[in-house]
């Protein structure tokens, strides 16, 4: 991971150990993490995730759900794609299927829809994503042309922002918008991916201005490694393949590779400020993770012979599929509207999904785990917004309390 301003650490480079106690409610609990402070000011915080039994949990029912099977068109969902809580408790959702973001109260009430399928103001091609800036200033990312439509809470249009000499791929990860309304987006660079399964995609972190100027090029991150197989015209990357993620927020960005398990945090002048380490024992792909794996994908697929299944199913479960030899670190990044850093751990075969919180400042703060029927959308101090699929499909956006036991 190459990210521009980020010094290397030398000789000269000032050491601090420091013990981190607990302060009120919602620190962590009493435990020591190293703190190392290099020659260019860098924090790097390192943590032991697995010395702590501090853990998140949300309540038993959901305060507010939003969806239905039948009924009212604004409550029925296909490809909810973003949800994000208002000043007032109101919750804006953008739903792919009719290109809308709606916005709900605290109740569940229907309250404005904006948006809809077209290439005009204020219109969408695929509304993808979803930032809430200062006097709820909803910013909404439309995927190719990759552009931001801006609304008011309210539902009134206010302007596009379409970043200059840019041009999203599917396999990019989202980014994020400032408060400032400076953007960073992610796009492919030139060069890489040979085909070979050697070299990776590369990935080129750019930060633009609130009206889409370029500013300046943040890193270059490396995505997945792309080949073909025998008797498959497309391409596929390893199983088990790390890929970077980038996400921002606020006054913050953060970027890992997923290849080591560390996280840069960038402030909004787009300094690397700090490094987020953690121990991550036992990453070590073995034989049994990739049966266990071709299994679990013949049980959701329905293997040869059945219905449907193609030629890029037989790659995917491939004798001549390379295999990573270590699992990624994560598979999902996220800021919390209280800055707090939310990493999903990279799910292994036949297990549970997880998450791991860290402060602001670097500091470990809860393991989470939402149950398999949950897709976190957004984290709030004290709440989270989920995607919730029933067993037919139905789709529902759902706030939680989200609290935090540290015994």
């Amino acid at each position: 991971m190459r990210i521009k301003r980020c010094a290397t650490t030398d000789g000269a480079t000032a050491i601090a150990v420091a013990a981190v106690a607990a302060c009120g409610d919602g620190a962590p609990p009493a435990r020591s993490s190293a703190v190392v402070t290099d020659s260019a000011g860098i924090e790097i915080v390192t943590n032991d995730p697995w010395t702590t039994e501090a853990h998140c949990a949300i309540g038993d029912e959901p305060i507010l759900s939003i969806g239905a099977r039948e009924g009212d068109a604004p409550h029925i969902f296909f490809q909810v794609r973003a949800a994000a809580r208002l000043s007032d408790g109101s919750v804006a959702v953008v739903d792919g299927s009719s290109r809308e973001v709606r916005v709900f109260a605290a109740t569940g009430a229907h309250l404005v829809s904006m948006g809809g399928r077209g290439d005009g103001p204020g219109e969408f091609s695929s509304p993808w994503l979803l930032w809430v800036l200062p006097g709820d200033i909803l910013w909404v990312g439309d995927y190719l042309p990759w552009r931001f439509n801006i609304f008011s809470a309210d539902g009134v249009f206010i302007r596009s922002v379409t970043p200059d000499d840019f041009a999203l791929h599917t396999l990019i990860p989202p980014g994020g918008v400032l408060d400032g309304g400076s953007s960073v987006n992610v796009t492919q660079g030139t060069g890489g991916a040979g085909g070979d399964f050697a070299t990776p995609v590369n990935f080129l972190v750019i930060a633009h201005g609130p009206d889409g100027a370029v500013l300046d090029t943040l890193a270059t991150l490396p995505g997945v490694r792309l080949g073909s197989l025998p008797g498959f015209a497309g391409f596929v990357e390893p199983l088990f393949e790390a890929s970077s993620l980038v996400t921002a927020r606020s006054s913050t960005v953060a970027m890992t590779t997923a290849r080591e398990p560390e996280v840069g945090i960038l402030d909004g002048e787009f300094r690397l400020r700090r490094i987020i380490r953690w121990s991550d024992p036992d990453r070590e792909v073995t034989g049994a993770h990739v049966q266990a794996a071709h299994e679990d994908y013949i049980a959701r697929h329905g293997g040869p012979g059945s219905p449907g299944w193609s030629a890029g199913h037989e790659a995917a479960i491939s004798d001549d599929r390379p295999v990573a030899e270590v699992f990624p670190t994560a598979s999902d990044l996220m800021i919390g509207r209280d800055e707090r850093l939310w990493l999903k751990r990279y799910t292994r075969p036949r297990e549970e999904p997880s998450w791991m919180a860290f402060q602001a400042g670097g500091d470990f703060y809860c393991h989470f785990r939402p149950g398999l029927e949950l897709t976190p959308l957004e984290f709030g101090a004290a709440y989270l917004i989920a995607l919730h699929r029933d067993d037919v499909g139905v789709e529902r956006v759902v706030m939680y309390n989200l609290t935090r036991n540290s015994s």
